[in-house]
């Protein structure tokens, strides 16, 4: 492809030398000859102070939002959404050729997301997925960096999906990627909103610019299946067009509603409430919020225009997802359950859903992410003290924060609540300690990690999977 070629649709009105294009960055250090380098300025770092050498390491075409007096420069208002523009370009405008649901929200994205595939497989179609734990492409999985990926490895996969014979794509859509631009220009046929709470403010800086980046999906969709038992439901449309969708359990004037909901330790049923009648609904997978993550994924569907009875029926047999309540086999009279709560409202819905179940305590195995929001930290240790019997308080990805410090801002929150209390920063003896208070019936919830094998220490990203952890420990072979 010539850089002509890539600029076709775009409105460009400077002057360049046409050139073959061998591949598209933001990154100075990915620099290679014929590449197009696009100057974006993120938080530690303006790609325009880098353009001067990368021209001279081989770039063919600079883009930038200001004139750097280079030659074969191109200004553009925004480089961010130019990149993504550029990236689409490159690989054919892959996704004209797929239908795009996107799903959006603080808590239940991958579950969500994973639910909708499962459904759409078992009614024979074909469906790439884009998310936290993985990416599917033409049936084989790969492991995930990013929720969403970059735009050149995002439009990448799309095009790897249209060459596998992939109809559609479910992909989780983050909030840093709406903020990027990542998925600039794309129009999903369906976006979901799941919920929003606090998250990522380290990187947003406040909660209203978190809400509005996460409402720049339903500005891009022709249908917004919205959670109107979350308040920031109306918030996401403000700025739609497309045609609203609502579910819930608690509001009085939602489109689906689940009643007459039963909560079992092997899954949960309910009476779906719909437009055209009532069903019932059954789902493999524990929890109150799998409540409204499979309501999510069936109205989706069924508002698509797939029968209702076959994505009900579908749905009963879906499976679970690894790292989301996960319950580890460990052949011992306590039960011990993985799960990737990580935010105050993730740690009380897991707790809430437990609780429903439990027939004694629950013993809550938890930390706080270093390099993030600390402000969260003691409003989840407020929430595990509240709502857990046991509270062991220890390190999760500490990255280059001191761990002890990490658990010094969790402490004020856990304190002082009905939870016996327990400091370990060392998160395998923590783990063991949960295990050795446990009584039979007891469950103990290991949280934040869920589906991730490995914990980042300083830059390090160490080999960590809390499976085998709780394995080794039963068989006497980590320190207990």
């Amino acid at each position: 492809m010539n850089i002509s070629d890539l600029l076709a649709d775009l409105r460009v009105y400077d002057d360049y030398t046409d050139a073959p294009v061998t591949f598209i960055t933001a990154d100075s250090r990915a620099v290679k000859p014929g590449c197009v380098f696009v100057c974006v300025k993120g938080v530690h770092f303006d790609g325009h102070t880098a353009a001067a050498k990368a021209q001279a390491d081989g770039a063919v075409l600079i883009v930038a939002e200001r004139d750097l007096g280079l030659k074969n420069q191109i200004i553009v208002p925004d480089t961010r959404a130019a990149l993504t523009k550029l990236c689409d370009n490159y690989y054919g405008n892959p996704t004209k050729k797929l239908r795009l649901i996107g799903v959006t929200g603080t808590n239940g994205k991958t579950t969500t997301t994973f639910l909708i595939r499962s459904i759409l497989e078992k009614l024979g179609r074909r469906v790439g997925l884009i998310g936290t734990v993985k990416n599917v492409v033409g049936g084989v999985e790969t492991d995930a960096s990013l929720t969403t990926p970059e735009s050149w490895d995002l439009f990448r996969l799309f095009a790897e999906m249209v060459e596998a014979g992939d109809e559609f794509c479910v992909m989780e859509v983050s909030s840093q990627a709406l903020a990027q631009q990542r998925v600039y220009g794309l129009r999903f046929e369906a976006a979901v909103f799941s919920n929003l709470t606090q998250d990522h403010l380290d990187y947003h800086g406040t909660f209203e610019a978190y809400a509005a980046a996460k409402a720049k999906l339903f500005a891009q969709a022709d249908l917004c299946v919205m959670n109107l038992d979350d308040a920031h439901a109306m918030r996401m449309l403000a700025d739609s067009d497309g045609r609203p969708v609502t579910y819930g359990v608690t509001s009085g004037n939602v489109d689906y509603r689940a009643v007459d909901i039963t909560y079992r330790p092997t899954g949960v049923s309910y009476t779906l409430e719909t437009p055209a009648g009532a069903e019932n609904a059954q789902v493999g997978i524990p929890g109150e919020f799998t409540v409204y993550n499979s309501m999510a994924a069936a109205v989706t569907l069924i508002e698509m225009g797939f029968d209702k009875a076959q994505v009900l029926y579908a749905l009963s047999r879906a499976p679970g997802v690894k790292g989301r309540i996960e319950v580890v086999p460990t052949d011992t009279p306590y039960t011990v359950i993985i799960d990737y709560a990580h935010s105050p409202d993730g740690l009380s819905n897991i707790i809430r859903s437990i609780r429903k179940i439990a027939k004694k305590r629950i013993i809550t195995v938890f930390g706080c992410g270093g390099d993030r929001d600390r402000t969260k930290r003691p409003l989840m240790g407020a929430v595990v003290g509240e709502l857990a019997d046991v509270a062991v308080v220890t390190s999760d990805n500490p990255r280059t924060e001191d761990p002890d410090a990490i658990v010094r801002d969790i402490l004020p929150g856990v304190r002082d609540k009905q939870a016996e209390v327990h400091v370990e920063v060392d998160r395998t003896k923590a783990i063991a300690l949960a295990m050795r208070l446990a009584e039979p019936e007891d469950i103990i919830i290991l949280a934040g990690k869920g589906h991730e094998t490995y914990q980042i220490v300083g830059t390090t990203k160490n080999h960590y999977d809390e499976r085998e952890i709780v394995r080794d420990i039963l068989s006497g072979g980590r320190a207990t």
